[in-house]
Protein backbone atom coordinates (compact mmCIF):
# COMPACT_ATOMS: atom_id res chain seq x y z
CA UNK A 1 0.00 0.00 0.00
CA UNK A 2 0.97 4.13 -0.69
CA UNK A 3 0.54 4.26 2.88
CA UNK A 4 2.85 1.75 4.19
CA UNK A 5 6.15 4.51 4.78
CA UNK A 6 3.69 6.78 6.68
CA UNK A 7 3.22 3.59 9.16
CA UNK A 8 6.57 2.58 9.46
CA UNK A 9 7.86 6.21 10.40
CA UNK A 10 5.39 6.31 12.81
CA UNK A 11 6.12 2.94 15.08
CA UNK A 12 9.34 3.62 14.46
CA UNK A 13 9.30 6.62 16.24
CA UNK A 14 7.07 5.24 19.25
CA UNK A 15 8.84 2.14 19.13
CA UNK A 16 6.11 0.12 18.21
CA UNK A 17 6.27 -3.43 16.43
CA UNK A 18 4.35 -4.66 13.91
CA UNK A 19 0.80 -5.20 14.89
CA UNK A 20 1.38 -3.23 18.32
CA UNK A 21 -0.96 -0.84 18.73
CA UNK A 22 -0.09 3.13 19.00
CA UNK A 23 -2.37 5.34 20.54
CA UNK A 24 -3.33 8.93 19.26
CA UNK A 25 -2.25 10.67 22.48
CA UNK A 26 -1.58 8.99 25.96
CA UNK A 27 -0.31 10.38 28.94
CA UNK A 28 2.94 9.80 30.32
CA UNK A 29 3.55 9.25 34.37
CA UNK A 30 7.23 9.82 34.37
CA UNK A 31 7.55 12.02 37.75
CA UNK A 32 5.90 12.89 41.22
CA UNK A 33 2.42 11.68 40.50
CA UNK A 34 2.49 8.68 42.70
CA UNK A 35 4.37 10.71 45.23
CA UNK A 36 1.74 13.39 45.32
CA UNK A 37 -1.53 11.07 45.13
CA UNK A 38 -0.34 9.28 48.09
CA UNK A 39 -0.23 12.46 49.81
CA UNK A 40 -3.08 13.71 49.54
CA UNK A 41 -4.66 10.08 50.24
CA UNK A 42 -2.69 10.33 53.58
CA UNK A 43 -3.15 13.59 54.29
CA UNK A 44 -7.09 12.88 53.53
CA UNK A 45 -7.33 16.11 51.49
CA UNK A 46 -8.51 14.92 48.19
CA UNK A 47 -11.47 17.14 47.11
CA UNK A 48 -11.18 20.72 46.26
CA UNK A 49 -9.39 21.98 49.50
CA UNK A 50 -6.36 21.26 49.57
CA UNK A 51 -2.51 22.48 48.98
CA UNK A 52 -1.95 21.08 45.85
CA UNK A 53 -4.62 23.65 44.40
CA UNK A 54 -3.27 26.60 45.20
CA UNK A 55 0.07 24.98 44.09
CA UNK A 56 -0.96 24.51 40.86
CA UNK A 57 -2.73 27.43 39.82
CA UNK A 58 0.63 29.60 41.57
CA UNK A 59 3.08 27.32 39.18
CA UNK A 60 0.36 27.46 35.74
CA UNK A 61 0.43 31.51 36.42
CA UNK A 62 4.67 31.32 36.72
CA UNK A 63 4.25 28.99 33.78
CA UNK A 64 2.70 30.97 31.44
CA UNK A 65 3.13 34.34 32.36
CA UNK A 66 -0.65 34.91 33.55
CA UNK A 67 -0.66 37.37 36.53
CA UNK A 68 -3.54 34.60 38.01
CA UNK A 69 -4.83 31.24 37.42
CA UNK A 70 -7.57 29.46 38.28
CA UNK A 71 -8.47 25.60 38.45
CA UNK A 72 -11.44 24.39 37.35
CA UNK A 73 -13.23 20.93 36.55
CA UNK A 74 -12.26 20.71 33.45
CA UNK A 75 -11.40 23.09 30.05
CA UNK A 76 -15.23 22.90 29.05
CA UNK A 77 -16.50 24.47 32.76
CA UNK A 78 -13.48 27.13 32.04
CA UNK A 79 -14.39 28.15 29.06
CA UNK A 80 -18.43 28.73 30.29
CA UNK A 81 -16.77 30.54 33.64
CA UNK A 82 -14.68 32.70 30.95
CA UNK A 83 -17.65 34.20 29.00
CA UNK A 84 -20.08 34.19 31.69
CA UNK A 85 -17.43 36.96 33.47
CA UNK A 86 -16.65 38.28 29.79
CA UNK A 87 -20.27 39.76 29.57
CA UNK A 88 -21.98 37.21 27.64
CA UNK A 89 -25.65 37.43 28.30
CA UNK A 90 -28.87 34.88 27.01
CA UNK A 91 -29.62 36.19 23.65
CA UNK A 92 -26.05 37.41 22.72
CA UNK A 93 -24.09 36.38 19.81
CA UNK A 94 -20.54 35.18 20.22
CA UNK A 95 -17.93 35.30 16.60
CA UNK A 96 -15.92 32.33 17.08
CA UNK A 97 -14.85 28.92 13.97
CA UNK A 98 -16.49 26.05 13.57
CA UNK A 99 -13.56 24.01 12.87
CA UNK A 100 -13.29 23.57 16.74
CA UNK A 101 -14.42 20.79 19.67
CA UNK A 102 -17.49 20.70 20.73
CA UNK A 103 -16.63 22.36 23.99
CA UNK A 104 -16.41 25.92 22.77
CA UNK A 105 -20.35 25.72 21.28
CA UNK A 106 -21.55 24.54 24.06
CA UNK A 107 -19.83 26.81 26.69
CA UNK A 108 -21.66 29.40 24.71
CA UNK A 109 -24.84 27.42 24.81
CA UNK A 110 -24.62 26.79 28.30
CA UNK A 111 -25.12 30.90 28.65
CA UNK A 112 -27.90 30.54 26.25
CA UNK A 113 -25.90 32.46 23.30
CA UNK A 114 -25.96 32.18 20.26
CA UNK A 115 -22.27 31.13 18.11
CA UNK A 116 -21.56 32.63 14.77
CA UNK A 117 -18.95 30.90 12.30
CA UNK A 118 -15.92 32.84 11.28
CA UNK A 119 -13.55 31.00 8.75
CA UNK A 120 -10.25 30.11 9.95
CA UNK A 121 -6.62 30.56 8.24
CA UNK A 122 -4.91 27.89 6.47
CA UNK A 123 -1.51 27.71 8.17
CA UNK A 124 -2.74 28.22 12.16
CA UNK A 125 -5.94 26.53 11.69
CA UNK A 126 -7.23 28.82 14.00
CA UNK A 127 -10.02 31.79 13.74
CA UNK A 128 -9.41 34.29 10.42
CA UNK A 129 -8.33 37.89 11.47
CA UNK A 130 -9.16 38.62 7.89
CA UNK A 131 -12.14 36.84 8.04
CA UNK A 132 -13.36 38.59 10.86
CA UNK A 133 -12.94 41.73 9.73
CA UNK A 134 -14.84 41.24 6.65
CA UNK A 135 -17.54 39.69 8.48
CA UNK A 136 -18.01 43.02 11.07
CA UNK A 137 -17.44 45.10 8.32
CA UNK A 138 -20.63 44.17 6.65
CA UNK A 139 -22.70 42.29 9.40
CA UNK A 140 -21.85 44.60 12.07
CA UNK A 141 -23.18 48.00 13.64
CA UNK A 142 -23.14 49.98 16.44
CA UNK A 143 -26.89 51.37 18.20
CA UNK A 144 -27.77 54.37 20.13
CA UNK A 145 -26.46 52.99 23.25
CA UNK A 146 -22.76 52.07 21.65
CA UNK A 147 -23.79 48.34 21.42
CA UNK A 148 -22.52 45.94 18.52
CA UNK A 149 -25.33 44.56 17.11
CA UNK A 150 -25.89 42.08 13.70
CA UNK A 151 -27.71 43.62 10.94
CA UNK A 152 -29.34 40.66 10.34
CA UNK A 153 -30.92 39.23 13.40
CA UNK A 154 -30.70 42.51 15.54
CA UNK A 155 -28.91 40.15 18.49
CA UNK A 156 -26.27 42.02 20.59
CA UNK A 157 -22.30 40.93 19.62
CA UNK A 158 -20.62 40.32 22.61
CA UNK A 159 -17.14 38.26 22.40
CA UNK A 160 -15.02 36.31 19.93
CA UNK A 161 -13.61 33.02 20.66
CA UNK A 162 -10.41 31.78 18.81
CA UNK A 163 -9.12 28.13 19.20
CA UNK A 164 -5.60 27.74 19.21
CA UNK A 165 -5.93 24.35 16.79
CA UNK A 166 -4.34 21.25 17.90
CA UNK A 167 -1.43 23.45 19.78
CA UNK A 168 -0.93 25.96 16.67
CA UNK A 169 -1.24 29.71 17.66
CA UNK A 170 -4.00 31.88 15.43
CA UNK A 171 -3.05 35.47 15.00
CA UNK A 172 -4.18 36.04 18.14
CA UNK A 173 -2.22 40.13 17.90
CA UNK A 174 -4.28 40.72 14.95
CA UNK A 175 -7.67 39.33 16.70
CA UNK A 176 -6.99 40.82 19.77
CA UNK A 177 -6.60 44.31 17.76
CA UNK A 178 -10.24 44.13 16.24
CA UNK A 179 -11.47 43.51 19.52
CA UNK A 180 -10.35 46.84 20.94
CA UNK A 181 -11.50 48.49 18.02
CA UNK A 182 -15.34 46.95 17.48
CA UNK A 183 -15.29 46.83 21.49
CA UNK A 184 -15.73 42.95 21.93
CA UNK A 185 -14.69 40.89 24.40
CA UNK A 186 -12.07 38.42 23.80
CA UNK A 187 -11.95 35.09 25.25
CA UNK A 188 -9.28 32.73 24.31
CA UNK A 189 -9.90 29.09 23.68
CA UNK A 190 -6.16 27.83 24.21
CA UNK A 191 -7.38 24.15 25.61
CA UNK A 192 -4.63 22.64 23.36
CA UNK A 193 -2.13 25.18 23.64
CA UNK A 194 -0.38 25.04 27.13
CA UNK A 195 3.27 25.08 26.38
CA UNK A 196 2.77 27.50 22.58
CA UNK A 197 3.77 30.65 22.65
CA UNK A 198 3.08 33.58 19.89
CA UNK A 199 5.33 36.33 19.24
CA UNK A 200 7.23 35.14 22.56
CA UNK A 201 4.02 35.69 24.86
CA UNK A 202 2.24 32.26 26.04
CA UNK A 203 -0.99 31.62 24.62
CA UNK A 204 -4.29 32.22 26.54
CA UNK A 205 -2.60 35.64 28.33
CA UNK A 206 -3.42 38.00 25.07
CA UNK A 207 -7.15 38.68 25.94
CA UNK A 208 -9.80 39.39 28.55
CA UNK A 209 -9.22 35.57 30.16
CA UNK A 210 -7.80 32.59 28.63
CA UNK A 211 -8.89 29.19 29.18
CA UNK A 212 -6.32 25.64 28.79
CA UNK A 213 -7.71 22.16 29.38
CA UNK A 214 -5.92 19.30 31.37
CA UNK A 215 -8.05 16.22 29.57
CA UNK A 216 -6.27 12.81 29.59
CA UNK A 217 -5.36 13.15 26.30
CA UNK A 218 -3.59 16.86 26.64
CA UNK A 219 0.10 17.68 26.81
CA UNK A 220 -0.67 17.49 30.69
CA UNK A 221 -3.07 16.02 32.13
CA UNK A 222 -4.66 16.17 35.85
CA UNK A 223 -7.46 13.24 34.05
CA UNK A 224 -9.74 15.92 33.92
CA UNK A 225 -9.24 19.93 34.97
CA UNK A 226 -9.26 23.57 33.05
CA UNK A 227 -7.80 26.30 33.94
CA UNK A 228 -9.21 29.72 33.95
CA UNK A 229 -5.65 32.88 33.11
CA UNK A 230 -6.61 36.09 33.96
CA UNK A 231 -4.05 39.47 33.56
CA UNK A 232 -6.77 40.95 36.37
CA UNK A 233 -6.86 40.00 39.22
CA UNK A 234 -10.01 41.46 40.33
CA UNK A 235 -11.63 38.88 37.45
CA UNK A 236 -9.50 36.20 39.07
CA UNK A 237 -11.11 36.69 42.39
CA UNK A 238 -14.65 36.61 41.13
CA UNK A 239 -13.59 33.25 39.09
CA UNK A 240 -12.86 31.89 42.29
CA UNK A 241 -15.95 33.01 44.25
CA UNK A 242 -17.93 31.45 41.05
CA UNK A 243 -16.52 28.32 40.96
CA UNK A 244 -16.76 27.92 44.73
CA UNK A 245 -20.62 27.74 44.72
CA UNK A 246 -20.03 31.58 45.30
CA UNK A 247 -20.39 31.17 48.91
CA UNK A 248 -18.76 33.93 51.22
CA UNK A 249 -16.31 33.47 53.86
CA UNK A 250 -16.93 31.85 57.15
CA UNK A 251 -15.52 29.76 59.85
CA UNK A 252 -18.85 28.38 60.15
CA UNK A 253 -21.95 29.98 57.66
CA UNK A 254 -23.05 29.09 54.52
CA UNK A 255 -23.98 32.26 52.39
CA UNK A 256 -23.97 32.38 48.94
CA UNK A 257 -24.61 35.80 47.55
CA UNK A 258 -25.20 34.43 44.22
CA UNK A 259 -25.79 31.18 41.66
CA UNK A 260 -22.52 29.73 41.48
CA UNK A 261 -21.07 26.62 40.16
CA UNK A 262 -19.36 23.57 41.80
CA UNK A 263 -16.46 23.84 39.28
CA UNK A 264 -13.64 23.86 41.49
CA UNK A 265 -10.77 20.99 41.14
CA UNK A 266 -10.09 18.07 43.40
CA UNK A 267 -6.72 18.56 44.81
CA UNK A 268 -6.23 14.84 44.02
CA UNK A 269 -6.55 15.93 40.14
CA UNK A 270 -3.99 19.09 41.04
CA UNK A 271 -1.22 16.77 42.54
CA UNK A 272 -0.94 15.07 39.15
CA UNK A 273 -0.74 18.99 37.74
CA UNK A 274 2.01 19.72 39.64
CA UNK A 275 4.02 16.72 38.87
CA UNK A 276 3.04 16.77 35.30
CA UNK A 277 3.75 20.80 35.50
CA UNK A 278 6.90 19.54 36.98
CA UNK A 279 8.30 17.98 33.90
CA UNK A 280 6.65 19.62 30.78
CA UNK A 281 9.80 20.95 29.20
CA UNK A 282 10.96 17.49 28.54
CA UNK A 283 7.41 17.05 27.26
CA UNK A 284 7.65 19.62 24.80
CA UNK A 285 10.85 18.81 23.70
CA UNK A 286 9.63 14.83 23.04
CA UNK A 287 6.94 16.50 21.07
CA UNK A 288 9.01 18.95 19.17
CA UNK A 289 11.04 16.04 17.95
CA UNK A 290 8.57 13.95 17.02
CA UNK A 291 7.17 17.15 14.58
CA UNK A 292 10.80 17.33 13.21
CA UNK A 293 10.91 13.64 12.27
CA UNK A 294 7.34 13.89 10.57
CA UNK A 295 8.50 17.31 8.95
CA UNK A 296 11.38 15.52 7.58
CA UNK A 297 9.84 12.58 6.21
CA UNK A 298 6.98 14.36 4.59
CA UNK A 299 9.58 16.51 2.65
CA UNK A 300 10.21 13.98 0.79
CA UNK A 301 7.37 11.34 1.52
CA UNK A 302 4.15 10.40 -0.51
CA UNK A 303 3.37 12.64 -2.64
CA UNK A 304 0.62 15.58 -2.22
CA UNK A 305 0.51 14.97 1.83
CA UNK A 306 1.49 17.74 3.67
CA UNK A 307 2.47 17.97 7.11
CA UNK A 308 1.57 21.30 9.04
CA UNK A 309 4.20 23.00 10.83
CA UNK A 310 3.82 25.61 13.49
CA UNK A 311 2.67 29.30 11.87
CA UNK A 312 5.07 31.44 11.39
CA UNK A 313 5.88 33.64 14.77
CA UNK A 314 4.67 30.45 16.95
CA UNK A 315 6.40 28.11 18.71
CA UNK A 316 3.60 25.21 19.03
CA UNK A 317 3.81 22.66 21.43
CA UNK A 318 2.59 20.19 18.28
CA UNK A 319 -0.13 18.49 20.78
CA UNK A 320 -1.22 16.61 17.94
CA UNK A 321 0.56 16.24 14.61
CA UNK A 322 -1.46 16.84 11.69
CA UNK A 323 -1.21 16.09 7.84
CA UNK A 324 -3.13 17.24 4.66
CA UNK A 325 -3.76 14.88 2.25
CA UNK A 326 -4.95 15.52 -1.79
CA UNK A 327 -8.28 14.95 -1.33
CA UNK A 328 -11.46 13.58 0.94
CA UNK A 329 -11.28 10.17 -0.53
CA UNK A 330 -7.52 10.06 0.00
CA UNK A 331 -8.39 11.34 3.39
CA UNK A 332 -10.82 8.64 4.55
CA UNK A 333 -8.90 5.59 2.38
CA UNK A 334 -5.61 6.83 4.70
CA UNK A 335 -8.27 6.63 8.04
CA UNK A 336 -8.76 3.37 7.41
CA UNK A 337 -5.76 1.67 6.41
CA UNK A 338 -3.88 3.14 9.49
CA UNK A 339 -7.10 2.15 11.67
CA UNK A 340 -6.98 -1.32 10.32
CA UNK A 341 -3.41 -1.56 10.89
CA UNK A 342 -3.22 -0.44 14.56
CA UNK A 343 -1.89 2.99 14.40
CA UNK A 344 -4.38 5.24 15.66
CA UNK A 345 -5.26 8.29 13.18
CA UNK A 346 -8.37 10.74 13.20
CA UNK A 347 -9.76 13.35 10.89
CA UNK A 348 -10.77 17.11 12.75
CA UNK A 349 -14.10 16.91 14.35
CA UNK A 350 -16.81 17.66 12.62
CA UNK A 351 -17.91 21.25 11.91
CA UNK A 352 -19.59 22.90 14.14
CA UNK A 353 -22.38 23.81 11.79
CA UNK A 354 -22.99 20.68 10.59
CA UNK A 355 -24.65 19.20 13.95
CA UNK A 356 -28.09 19.45 14.19
CA UNK A 357 -28.03 21.45 17.08
CA UNK A 358 -25.86 24.50 15.14
CA UNK A 359 -27.16 24.01 11.83
CA UNK A 360 -29.01 27.40 11.89
CA UNK A 361 -26.79 29.59 13.23
CA UNK A 362 -25.26 32.15 10.98
CA UNK A 363 -21.76 31.40 9.18
CA UNK A 364 -19.52 32.85 6.27
CA UNK A 365 -18.12 30.92 3.61
CA UNK A 366 -16.13 28.55 5.54
CA UNK A 367 -13.91 28.24 2.03
CA UNK A 368 -10.64 27.03 4.28
CA UNK A 369 -12.55 25.50 7.17
CA UNK A 370 -14.14 22.87 4.80
CA UNK A 371 -10.69 22.22 2.99
CA UNK A 372 -8.86 21.54 6.11
CA UNK A 373 -12.12 18.90 7.23
CA UNK A 374 -12.05 16.97 4.22
CA UNK A 375 -8.55 16.96 3.73
CA UNK A 376 -6.87 17.18 7.59
CA UNK A 377 -5.60 13.86 9.75
CA UNK A 378 -4.22 13.73 12.85
CA UNK A 379 -0.79 11.67 13.25
CA UNK A 380 0.20 9.89 17.22
CA UNK A 381 1.92 12.68 19.23
CA UNK A 382 2.15 11.06 22.42
CA UNK A 383 5.15 12.04 24.69
CA UNK A 384 8.23 9.20 24.26
CA UNK A 385 8.61 8.55 27.83
CA UNK A 386 12.10 6.88 26.94
CA UNK A 387 13.11 10.55 26.39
Amino acid sequence: MKYDSILKVIRERFGAKEGEFVPLHAPTFAGNEKKYLEECIDTTFVSSVGAFVDRFEKDMAEFTGAKRAVVCVNGTNALHIALLLAGVKRGDEVLTQSLSFIATCNAISYIGAHPVFIDVDMDTMGLSPKALRDWLKVHSYKDEAGELRNRKTDRRIKAVVPMHTFGHPCRIDEIADICREYGLELVEDAAESIGSYYKGQHTGTFGKIGAISFNGNKTITTGGGGMLLFNDEKLADEAKHLTTQAKLPSRWEFIHDEVGYNYRMPNINAALGCAQLEQIDRFLESKRKTAEVYKRFFADGPEGVKFMEEPEGSRSNYWLNAIMLPSREERDEFLQFSNDNGVMTRPVWELMWRLPMFEDCERDSQTNTIELADRLVNLPSSVVSSE
